[in-house]
């Protein structure tokens, strides 16, 4: 159990490695690679797959660090603890601020993408009311309960990879039932590709595989979590990979090259071509289930940080610590996501998403950078073995990571560093001006 006053109700160890694995990958979203097909197809110059192969391996070295630290910490907070425990306090502090820039947000993202998709399938009702209906019906959700949200998750995820399974079965039997102007090859490498369009791809397909890590989050709800936390974000990112490499390989052969009517909905267009008018109004209803799924996942995880943070005195703790005696679930946490959520109606797609991997990324560089400081300090061994684990792969995750960063765009940076200076001011306020440490965090099994 967490670290808690001994009257206090506590956060319950239900989850194994499965649950807590469907947890990220519907986090994740798998139909995500779909959605964003054609922006990856256009940025690598039709070589998708190679580009999510790169950005695989690229990930699996922060999932690995996340690992590491997990197994180290094994309590809820995500980068919040991890980089608080490995590197001090204050980082942080300013790690859990950043990487709250991303959960905080990504859940109105994912309700906003959703009713996107709706309203135009029913242009008579307005989008406001097919958001309302996303936040309501997931913030209760997750207040019954985190075993009857991933139970709903199952189902869910069965239907989103029914059409993906179906998706890359038609690719394959358009590819192969006539003239595509594909190889078997084409999806990897063509004459109009180069190094530079792959890493340009990969690094936007990299925004597919946020929420790996927010599988970290739910490690005082996990049973074993020493040991299975490390395993689930490593499966994780693997999963996700493997389905975003196959599925792409797939598409790319039925449609190869950059050239779409429209590239946003490029996936669209490519279902109607291979499956008809049928198979394209259940590929709609596929992404609006993959948006449901992955609202579900991203609240939760979100609420936990908050949680974490409450806890610990840096946020109101009678507010966000508080778990509910019957249901487990920390009510005020999650509702506060589902209001916030509320502001999707005034927002576009484009403008929301545009911040969120600041945070990410940032918060994904100081895990690396925490596990190298943690090995630092607490070294036993010097072999090459330990080198290797704790020195040399989170330094190259870290590189990658910030490279990420930076290749962000503008307004991504702008309202970024917006989020930071404001965490930076708040810091300051719960540290006197920085005389003192934040509160500290409870460790706990």
């Amino acid at each position: 159990m967490s670290a808690t006053t001994d009257d206090q109700p506590t956060l319950q160890r239900s989850l194994g490695l499965g649950s807590v694995v469907l947890t990220g990958v519907a986090y994740m979203a798998p139909m995500i690679v779909l959605g964003t097909f054609g922006v990856v197809a256009e940025a690598s110059n039709g070589t998708v797959p190679t580009a999510y192969i790169v950005t695989l391996i690229a990930m699996l070295f922060t999932a690995y660090s996340y690992g590491r630290m997990a197994r180290a910490y094994p309590v809820s907070g995500s980068a919040y603890t991890y980089v608080g425990k490995g590197i001090g306090p204050k980082l942080g502090f300013l790690a859990g601020w950043l990487i709250l820039l991303d959960y905080f947000f990504l859940p109105l993202v994912i309700w906003l993408i959703g009713a996107a998709f709706l309203s135009p399938e029913f242009p008579g009702v307005p989008n406001w009311v097919w958001i309302l209906a996303f936040i309501g019906l997931t913030t209760a959700l997750n207040i019954i309960g985190i075993k009857v949200a991933t139970g709903v998750n199952f189902v869910l995820m069965a239907f989103q990879i029914l059409v993906l399974v179906i998706f890359v079965a038609l690719s394959f039997g358009h590819f192969f039932a006539g003239d595509t102007g594909a190889t078997a090859l084409t999806p990897f490498f063509n004459p109009q590709t180069s190094v530079a369009a792959i890493s340009a791809g990969a690094a936007l397909a990299a925004y597919s595989f946020i929420g790996f890590d927010a599988v970290t989050t739910l490690t005082e709800e996990t049973k074993d979590p020493k040991r299975n936390i490390p395993r689930a974000v490593v499966i994780t990112a693997l999963i996700g990979g493997v389905v975003f490499i196959i599925t792409s390989y797939a598409v790319e052969l039925a449609h190869p090259g950059t050239h779409f009517k429209e590239t946003d909905s490029a996936a669209y267009e490519i279902a109607m071509t291979i499956g008809g008018n049928l198979f394209a109004s259940l590929f709609i209803a596929g992404m609006v289930v993959t948006q449901f799924c992955s609202g579900i996942a991203a609240q939760a995880t979100a609420s936990r940080l908050l949680y974490a943070m409450g806890r610990d005195g840096v946020l109101p703790k009678r507010v966000f610590a508080y778990v509910a005696p019957k249901l487990h679930t920390p009510v005020f946490s999650i509702a506060l996501i589902g209001i916030v959520g509320l502001a999707a109606v005034w927002m576009s797609v484009s403008t929301s998403t545009s911040f969120i991997n600041f945070g990410a990324f940032s918060a994904f560089t100081l895990v690396n950078l925490s596990v190298i400081v943690h090995f630092w300090r607490e070294r036993s061994t010097t072999d090459v073995g330990s080198i290797i684990g704790w020195l040399i792969v989170p330094l190259i995750g870290a590189a990658i990571d910030a490279y990420l960063l930076f290749s962000l765009d503008t307004p991504a940076h702008v309202v970024g560093g917006i989020w930071l200076l404001l965490g930076l001011g708040m810091l300051a306020w719960l540290t006197r001006g920085f005389s003192q440490a934040p509160p500290e965090m409870a460790i706990g099994e």
